[in-house]
């Protein structure tokens, strides 16, 4: 699967997804790009899934219509992601073109 991280995503996460072609939104030359923008040009590079830990995304994009698969993250520590990096990549796995899937992580 091919992914990139938003801004905000924290970087780390890419070595918990072996098996995927995870970049950054800087790395695509997109950080400047806001949500539409962002998954307009994500699906037009034939990415699969945007990883993003901004959760206004879903209410600002008319999802349904999108071929792109969107995980939030609710939190942008890295400690608290790092702890459940598993089930991140068990959520990244079970991805499906248009799914919106938001994980939830404890203190």
């Amino acid at each position: 699967m091919r992914i990139p991280f938003d801004q905000g995503t924290p970087v780390p996460l890419r070595r918990h997804l072996a098996g995927h072609e995870v970049k950054t939104a800087y790395e695509c030359g997109w950080a400047a790009l806001q949500n539409g923008e962002l998954l307009a040009a994500a699906e037009a590079h034939g990415f699969d899934a945007i990883i993003t830990t901004d959760q206004n995304f879903r209410y600002q994009q008319h999802l349904a219509v999108r071929k792109i698969a969107l995980l939030v993250l609710t939190t942008t520590d890295w400690r608290r992601i790092r702890k459940d990096a598993d089930r991140v990549a068990d959520a990244v796995s079970g991805l499906s073109p248009g799914n919106y899937v938001e994980l939830e992580f404890g203190a």
